[in-house]
């Protein structure tokens, strides 16, 4: 495992735990996206709950494998699904606010594998 792995992937899940914090705190700027975008408030604390569980699941990952791989896929997942989100909602200028919690993700996975 190398320390570049363990930076990136602490990194990503500190950066999308900060992501889930803002939706349970109802950050504003959050709730006028959600708003925006159509996504029913019900729905906004299992996404929190998403949110936070990946960001666990990277740093468990780091000594469970498996768990890591998981969590991955989950926001790997969870934030492709919030790109279609905003390019139905039509809001074409927030395209890169998912991509910006993604690339970490994505990032850590690589460097993982490489490891």
């Amino acid at each position: 495992m190398s320390i570049a792995y363990v930076v990136v992937t602490v990194l990503a899940a500190a950066w999308v735990g900060y992501s889930a914090a803002a939706v349970f705190m109802r950050a504003s700027w959050v709730v006028e996206a959600l708003t925006e975008y159509g996504v029913p408030e019900s729905w906004w604390p299992w996404l929190g709950v998403a949110k936070a569980a990946g960001a666990v699941g990277l740093v468990v990952g780091l000594f469970w494998p498996l768990i890591g791989v998981l969590a991955t896929i989950g926001l790997v997942l969870y934030f492709l699904g919030a790109v279609i989100t905003v390019l139905r909602a039509r809001a074409y200028s927030h395209i890169p606010f998912p991509l910006l919690y993604l690339g970490p993700v994505v990032v850590a996975a690589g460097l993982g594998l490489g490891a």
